[in-house]
């Protein structure tokens, strides 16, 4: 039989996405796969049954309080392992999948013993032959993870099995025997960067993390927080900061952070991009203060 996987879902006020995603994964070519659909404490609360989707076992969950994106799958995590998940693969409900993407990264997983963690090649949902993620690099000494191939026409360029910094958490496949050895994912983040904190402790750990580009998803992007809002901003600004703490020079990563702040500080003065300045001001010194988890008064 093939290996047990469980697929983990989180939704937050995006049921249309997340029906879609569904939908495209009832035509799965893999077998032997469960889903673990998580909502985040959304508006409304749909649940679907077995009639909605015949060919998936769905368990679903409702939060009462949204647990950011790592307190959701850990949530699912957890449960995974309880059930005897093989591997456990983590995807956004803005996204549909190729029918044969799962069995291709499984099959890989399977012959390839030092693969921790792998990922699809990811493209955009409206333009498909745009590339949105052919894994990830990481730069400046940690402060920043970057989607390799971003927005460049997909003509086979990145259509080589190849080892990455990281792999998005858009979509990501783990092995079980990782989860066990490295943890659950870190809940300081509470968005963005903790897939790379992740892939960082794979890696510590003697394991690779893949890129299988043959194994192919679409990704809507930025459904669940809206792209350079007051959010996105500040958890990014503060969370490459936490993570380049971690696996970067921490002296550095300080120098970096007053350097940033400083800018901002400019920026406030002279009137330039105030309403980016106010969120990663904030976003530094909470990374000073050793604030970690949810923004406050803002979700």
């Amino acid at each position: 039989m093939s290996p047990k996987v469980f697929i983990i879902i989180l939704n937050w006020n995006g049921w249309r996405d997340t029906f879609e995603c569904l939908k495209s994964l009832s035509d799965l070519a893999y077998g032997n796969f469960e889903i673990i659909l998580i909502d985040n404490a959304s508006k409304e609360k749909t649940r679907f049954s077995k009639e909605t989707f015949p060919k998936l076992k769905i368990t679903q969950v409702f939060n009462e309080y949204n647990l950011g994106f790592a307190g959701g799958n850990n949530q699912g995590i957890k449960m995974a392992l309880e059930g005897d998940a093989d591997y456990v693969l983590l995807l956004n409900n803005d996204t549909t999948v190729e029918p044969d993407f799962l069995s291709v990264l499984v099959a890989e997983a399977e012959k390839n013993n030092e693969a921790g963690i792998l990922g699809p090649k990811i493209l955009f949902y409206d333009e498909k032959r745009l590339i949105w993620s052919a894994g990830g690099k990481i730069t400046g000494n940690f402060t920043r993870g970057e989607l390799i191939g971003y927005r460049q026409n997909d003509s086979g360029q990145y259509n080589q099995t190849k080892e990455v910094d990281y792999i998005s958490g858009t979509c990501l496949l783990v092995k079980k025997e990782v989860i066990k050895k490295i943890g659950l994912i870190s809940e300081d983040y509470f968005l963005y960067y903790e897939d790379n904190d992740w892939c960082q402790r794979v890696r510590q750990a003697g394991y690779k993390c893949l890129l299988v580009p043959e194994a192919k998803i679409y990704h809507k992007a930025s459904k669940s927080t809206q792209e350079f809002s007051y959010p996105y901003i500040y958890y990014h600004s503060r969370n490459g900061l936490i993570l380049a703490s971690r696996f970067g020079s921490k002296t550095l990563t300080y120098l970096i952070s007053f350097w940033i702040f400083a800018k901002q500080v400019i920026k406030l003065l002279v009137g330039y991009k105030r309403n980016w300045a106010r969120p990663v001001m904030r976003g530094v010194v909470d990374f000073w203060r050793g604030k970690r988890g949810k923004l406050t008064g803002y979700y």
